[in-house]
């Protein structure tokens, strides 16, 4: 495999490891090189101020210009400057005339001789230092003057060689050197701990692989029709598509939990699959699952369906279906009563089937004839038709009350009233079902401002609590079972901004009023 291939897997991490590391290792170098440059100047610094320490104190001792006026300079300075050299660390220190003379040496022999340096800038009165080979090898020395009444009578030279300056220098090189070590050692360690902590956090992508995955995943949100949120650890979206927003009625900017619809704020991390969730507007399918990599958990995943439209069509399909059931109920009905009509005339009772016959017919017309008459919205008509028989097949006696009229249609969505009516009456058929003799009455009228859809049955009735609760996702009236009835009609009187209520007075009555638009 080719060393280009190689490298271009190589992580994000790992290639910025590789990198951290060389710059880390060539800056700890330089900066390593600099410090002993630095360590070597202000060692010889060092040295330089104190052999002019030395040589000016010896200079100005008295006891120095006694010692030059006498007659042998040599006996009186040579022990005093030994004892000084060995205290000071000096390599020599050397008492001279002003011609060069020596008094004083390491080096006995040299007593005597001339002085090898510069002298001229102490002659002048002046204390300097300098570098010079001398009889000790090159030397960091100071030479300053002896003055007695403002006369130079002699001079003073101390100094270091060279070779003792290195060896001292040598000598710390390792406290440098382990320096120089711990600071490369803490900056290796940091560099790998920043490489593990940004290889999690890359997954250990390459860097071409990250940009496809960008380009693809920033695609794929623009692209697909579905709302997606996705969560880190934290309460706050990571990442909102603009399909989630616009179910959501989400404004731009940061998403937080308490941001969402009342229902889908209580989801947290669980995991659910296709759950049915309910906003102000819209009705939502809702599946959440959880982000993984290895064993390690990174978050959650939100996915949101629209099915509003759907579940409207599926409420007026429901309610056309519940009024063919009617239909085809009533027909065996009436084809036993046919019947029966039929064998008393044959027994020659024809008095008594005619009776039979016209009873029957004149209520079930007569219902008929009224709602068709007062409810200008056919699909309304047919439902309260329809669950006349719905309920009485249950053993429910529904009434549709005289009041019962609907003539403005044109202000209200006709899937909306039959959504409203018929989860009313469903929950009121199967509220009634719990009493002795089981009876729903329904009421549909317009004011001049509203309109009222009033359901009034003999079951237990709600309070105040447990209608907040069946107008939240997945509760139901039903015993043992969850349902969104109360839930899609509190959406659909949410969104015209009207009311519903509940009350016990005469029975259970629950109350929907809608203004017109």
């Amino acid at each position: 495999m080719s060393s280009t291939n190689t490298r271009r897997r190589r992580s994000v991490a790992r290639q910025l490891l590789v990198g951290q590391l060389a710059v880390v290792v060539l800056l700890v170098t330089l900066g390593g090189a600099l410090a002993l440059v630095d360590a070597r100047r202000d060692s010889d610094e060092s040295i330089r101020r104190e052999v002019v320490d030395i040589a000016v104190s010896i200079a100005t001792a008295p006891s120095t210009v006694t010692a030059l006026a006498s007659a042998d300079p040599t006996a009186a300075l040579q022990p005093v400057t030994e004892r000084v050299r060995i205290a000071t660390g000096m390599d020599f220190i050397v008492v001279m005339s002003p011609d060069r003379t020596r008094f004083t040496h390491t080096t006995t022999e040299l007593i005597g001789g001339q002085f090898t340096g510069t002298i001229d800038r102490a002659l002048a009165g002046e204390t300097f230092t300098e570098t010079y080979r001398g009889s000790l090898g090159p030397s960091i020395r100071a030479v300053t003057p002896v003055l007695d009444d403002g006369r130079v009578v002699g001079l003073v030279s101390a100094g270091v060689t060279r070779q003792k300056i290195s060896d001292q220098f040598v000598a710390g090189l390792p406290a440098v050197l382990g320096i120089i070590a711990a600071a490369l050692g803490v900056a290796l360690a940091a560099s790998y701990l920043l490489n593990r902590r940004l290889s999690r956090q890359t997954l250990g992508l390459a860097p071409d692989e990250l940009r496809s995955m960008y380009e693809h995943h920033d695609a794929v949100l623009h692209s697909i029709g579905e709302g997606l949120v996705v969560w880190g650890g934290d309460s706050e979206a990571e990442l909102v598509n603009d399909e989630a927003r616009r179910l959501l009625d989400l404004p731009e900017g940061p998403v937080t939990r308490e941001r969402l619809p009342e229902s889908l704020r209580g989801l947290g991390d669980t995991a659910v699959r296709d759950e049915m969730h309910l906003t102000a507007t819209r009705v939502l399918v809702v599946t959440q699952d959880p982000v993984l990599h290895g064993s390690r958990r990174l978050g959650t995943v939100t996915v949101l369906r629209d099915h509003t439209e759907l579940q409207r069509v599926m409420g007026e399909l429901d309610s056309m279906t519940s009024f063919a059931e009617s239909l085809r109920s009533q027909a065996h009905e009436s084809a036993n009563r046919l019947h029966t009509v039929i064998t008393m005339v044959e027994l020659g009772r024809t008095e008594q089937a005619v009776e039979f016959a016209t009873q029957e017919l004149e209520l079930s017309q007569n219902l008929i004839d009224r709602l068709m008459s007062t409810v200008q919205e056919p699909a309304v008509a047919a439902l309260l038709l329809g669950k006349v028989s719905q309920a009485a097949e249950q053993g429910v006696e529904l009434t549709v009350t005289e009041d019962t009229a609907l003539t403005d249609t044109e202000s209200f969505d006709r899937r909306e009233l039959v959504t409203l009516a018929g989860n009313l009456i469903d929950n009121a058929i199967d509220a009634a079902k719990q009493s002795d003799e089981p009876w729903v009455e329904v009421t549909v009228r317009e004011s001049e401002t509203d309109l009222v859809i009033q359901v009034a049955d003999s079951g237990p009735g709600m309070d105040a609590d447990a209608l907040a609760r069946a107008r939240t996702r997945g509760f139901s009236t039903k015993s043992g079972s969850r349902g969104l009835g109360l839930a899609l009609v509190t959406q659909v009187v949410e969104r015209h901004h009207g009311t519903l209520t509940s009350e016990t007075t005469y029975g259970s009555v629950v109350t929907a009023s809608i203004p017109h638009e």
